[in-house]
């Protein structure tokens, strides 16, 4: 199985969710952001990078995730990227409809855009459905997941652009999970962390 060290900003949301035991047993350790220099990742397979983080303390550290990433390494990043962190996805913002499901015929506006990937087998698209804040448009033809119809993509995976793998999400389920709305998150959080340790990326 994957060590997988999480950046733990000690948020309320963040610590329900990566303190939960049916998440927490994939996690080997919360990396507690304001002194990630003195952390050694040479341990670790996976860093997960959630949303909702101190920019600022993020990009401070960039340098070493950059590095930890090109070591052939595994860096998920989950939320909007307004900053631009990881150099050639442009991040795209979009106006973010937190109720669309209560429109008649309502429609998500996602798609699955490579299905035999081995994500789903851990996860469905519905268990991917809540709203989304934006999409990318990577430079490279990268391995895009799900999308927007006739926009961008909301998660792919990126092995062209560093020596590691880069796997971006615009969704933010560890927020919505660990501040107790949108049951989706949770199924997300289900498949997504058991297929970080173990699964075929």
């Amino acid at each position: 199985m994957r060590k997988i060290g999480v950046l733990y900003s000690g948020s309320s949301h963040q610590y329900r969710t990566f303190t939960e035991p049916k998440y927490r047993q994939y996690l080997a350790e919360l990396l507690y952001l304001p002194t990630f220099d003195e952390v050694d990742l040479n341990g670790f397979d996976v860093l997960l990078v959630p949303s909702q983080l101190h920019r600022e303390l993020v990009t401070q550290h960039l340098p070493k995730i950059h590095a930890f990433l090109n070591s052939g390494k595994i860096v998920m990043a989950l939320g909007a990227q307004h900053n631009p962190w990881f150099s050639g996805h442009n991040w795209e913002t979009r106006p973010t409809n937190f109720w669309w499901w209560l429109e008649p015929g309502a429609k998500s506006g996602l798609m699955v855009k490579t299905p035999t990937h081995d994500l789903f087998r851990y996860i469905t698209l519905n268990d991917a459905t809540w709203h989304y804040h934006g999409v990318f448009f990577p430079q490279q033809e990268e391995e895009s997941l799900i999308e927007v119809e006739n926009d961008g993509s909301i998660f792919f995976i990126d092995k062209k652009s560093t020596g590691g793998t880069l796997i971006l999400t615009t969704l933010d389920p560890e927020y919505h999970y660990g501040s107790y709305f949108m049951p989706a998150t949770e199924r997300f959080l289900n498949g997504v962390l058991p297929w970080l340790a173990e699964g075929v990326i």
